[in-house]
């Protein structure tokens, strides 16, 4: 169903490789301290395919859908609009890392059946988050693509379970994290022997309220200067602002973004988590053409 393609080695050779970079190995390191995410050892692109997408080809791959799973008719709902707006994977939470404890955590094991169901409506594949090691196998039954999420990027024991699940990963970055923090969290998934790694920025915290995070898209150009994994961003973590996520679409897209990761909700206004940051079908719709025609510009 997935398969992860480089161009200048195979899954096989970067197992090998990771096999011989554990830290009792005399091998010498490549000048980076992240072995196997640098440029230095993999000077090619790598190139990640979850069912049509190809992440990392060149033209811009859109995940979009709702931050939680809520029922079977609202992610049904939301898979189809995605769909029908020209994203290419459907994002989903069924469970939901959150600040307070009282707030709504998603509908946990309950959700994984509505996100296979919403796949099966739609043609969508799947990006879900996983949030402990217990959880990853029975997460990566349904799931495409396994997220880990911002508070998550140093979760070592996750980490290594899931560069074991046989799905690609999306990393993001945490919110205080620096590059190189978050390259090195990469590199226990690559040294599990999954190739299959993807790089999310989704900003970090800084001074000013007036968005929810900094959004870092001086990290896009800089991440492919330093390494062969694709780069994604995600806006509406980012600013937290519906009105605001379009603008910043075709800004990471402008700055070289392999693909983009965005909070679509049916009726955002009945939100039950991240209601502020989440767009229309609508807003979506012209989001897609949008960045397809700044990539298509900038590339013509």
């Amino acid at each position: 169903m997935i398969t992860v393609t480089r161009d200048g080695s195979s899954p096989d050779e970067r197992s090998r490789l990771a096999a011989s970079s554990r830290p009792d190995d005399d091998t010498t390191a490549p000048s980076a301290p992240y072995r196997l995410a640098s440029r230095v050892a993999y000077p090619e692109k790598t190139v990640v395919r979850v069912g049509d997408a190809r992440i990392g080809a060149g033209r811009p791959v859109v995940i979009a859908g709702p931050c939680s799973v809520e029922n079977e008719a609202q992610i049904i709902e939301a898979a189809l609009a995605a769909r029908e707006a020209g994203a290419h994977l459907l994002r989903g939470g069924a469970f939901k890392p959150r600040t307070s404890p009282y707030s709504f955590q998603g509908l946990g094991l309950e959700g994984l059946p509505l996100l296979a169901r919403a796949r099966a409506e739609s043609g969508l594949p799947i990006v879900t988050e996983v949030m402990e090691p217990a959880m990853v196998a029975p997460v990566a039954e349904v799931a495409d693509v396994l997220q880990i999420g911002s508070r998550n990027m140093q979760n070592f024991p996750l980490l290594r379970a899931a560069g074991h699940a046989g799905r690609p990963i999306l990393l993001k970055r945490g919110f205080a994290a620096t590059i190189e923090e978050w390259l090195l969290a990469a590199e226990y998934i690559l040294m599990e022997g999954n190739p299959s790694v993807m790089l999310c920025e989704r900003g970090v915290r800084s001074f000013d309220p007036s968005t929810r995070n900094l959004l870092d898209l001086s990290c896009v150009p800089l991440l492919a200067k330093l390494t062969h994994l694709p780069v994604l961003v995600d806006p509406s973590h980012g600013v937290g602002r519906s009105d605001l996520v379009e603008a910043m679409s075709v800004a990471a897209v402008a700055a070289g973004a392999d693909g983009l990761i965005v909070e679509m909700h049916p009726h955002p206004e009945q939100a039950l988590t991240d209601a502020d940051q989440a767009i229309s079908p609508e807003t979506l719709r012209s989001l897609v053409t949008r960045v397809d025609r700044v990539y298509t510009a900038l590339h013509s």
